[in-house]
């Protein structure tokens, strides 16, 4: 461990009844990063944040967090963490204010000092105008800034976030990004989990793929689509293998020159099976359009009826390209990579997030 590693995991893995959720990774957290752990449900990624704040215990390897072995020192580990959990946990009793006195009681705060920090956090969220509202009055926007305001009223040099923005409307989402990332420029150190594809690539320095129980890849958002795909996709959609062989050139339709929307992106919402050399022979119109623009390729994947290629260079000379082919495509679009196209190259599937 450096003096910047503020997490460190060996060889860590969690078992529940003789199941594996988390197989035996490697990760460390730098100090004043913002640091993510992105994939779908079940990939281990909630079980690994509460290994890391002390929730549930290790089975094996090795995690110190601050320093400190989590075997040996969990409730002076816990007593410097932030912790925002998946679902929201205020007290309903309680108006807005009194939920972050009394949370603040616990780490036995001064009442006085509690008070002018809840305050200060309150005014950061833009919750300083709801001190007396009930929580149960509030959106869901408002609870989840509450629920964050009150895992720092301790003040502390890390913070975890499970699934921070779950369930809110896209303006509520962008609310919260926007705190965290003033956050991170205080010298706070983030750790968050998410199957939500922007929010890992707008707020992550550094993150881990997970899938399974394993990491399957690591680095910055945009180190592991220079990695792994290139800046550019073009989607091909094909039809019915009559209508696609054998159409005259230029009956292509015109290509969307802009991507994708990513916002609340996240992984596939249902089971999808990828093919690529490794799976089922591909069909006709695929093995004619790969052939013919195979030069202008780094890798492509074929999932459902959708050919996926990844461009060595430009995006706009593989579609003059397509388009100049004796085949009749559904849709052509041109679009910036995302993370999404990371996690489909990786697992050949998306899973239900």
């Amino acid at each position: 461990m450096t003096e910047k590693d503020i997490i460190v995991a060996e060889n860590l893995t969690k078992e529940y009844n003789g199941k594996t959720a988390v197989n035996g990774i490697n990760f460390r957290v730098r100090a004043r990063e913002c640091f993510g752990f992105l994939g779908p449900n079940g990939a281990g990624k909630t079980t690994t944040v509460n290994m890391i704040y002390c929730f549930s215990p290790v089975t094996a390897g090795r995690l110190t967090v601050l320093g400190l072995d989590v075997r040996e020192h969990p409730r002076e580990i816990k007593s410097r963490l932030g912790v925002v959990p998946q679902e929201n946990n205020l007290d309903p009793d309680l108006r807005v204010l009194q939920n972050l006195l009394v949370y603040a009681s616990y780490f036995r705060i001064p009442a006085a000092v509690a008070r002018e920090r809840a305050m200060e956090l309150l005014a950061f969220f833009d919750l300083d105008d709801r001190t007396q509202e009930k929580v149960d009055r509030l959106s869901g926007g408002m609870k989840r800034r509450l629920t964050i305001a009150r895992a720092l009223i301790n003040n502390p040099a890390l913070v975890i976030l499970d699934e921070p923005t779950t369930g809110l409307d896209p303006q509520a989402r962008h609310l919260v990004w926007q705190r965290l990332r003033r956050l991170k420029e205080r010298g706070v150190t983030l750790v968050l989990t998410t199957h939500y594809l922007e929010e890992a690539g707008q707020l992550c320095d550094r993150l881990v793929i997970m899938d399974r129980g394993e990491i399957l890849e690591e680095g910055g958002p945009g180190e592991l689509l220079a990695k792994h795909i290139g800046r550019e996709v073009v989607e091909v959609g094909g039809s019915d293998t009559g209508n696609r062989i054998g159409a005259n050139p230029g009956q292509n339709g015109p290509a969307m020159a802009s991507g994708r929307d990513e916002k609340a992106t996240a992984l596939p919402a249902r089971t999808i099976e990828a093919r690529n050399e490794k799976h089922q022979p591909p069909s006709d119109w695929e093995t004619l359009v790969l052939s013919r623009v195979n030069h202008l390729l780094r890798g492509h994947l074929m999932v459902g009826d959708n050919l996926f290629l990844f461009p060595r260079e430009s995006g706009q000379e593989l579609l003059q390209a397509l388009q100049a082919q004796p085949v009749h495509f559904f849709h052509l679009l041109l679009r910036p990579a995302t993370l999404e196209d990371v996690f489909l190259k990786l697992t050949g599937r998306g899973l239900t997030a």
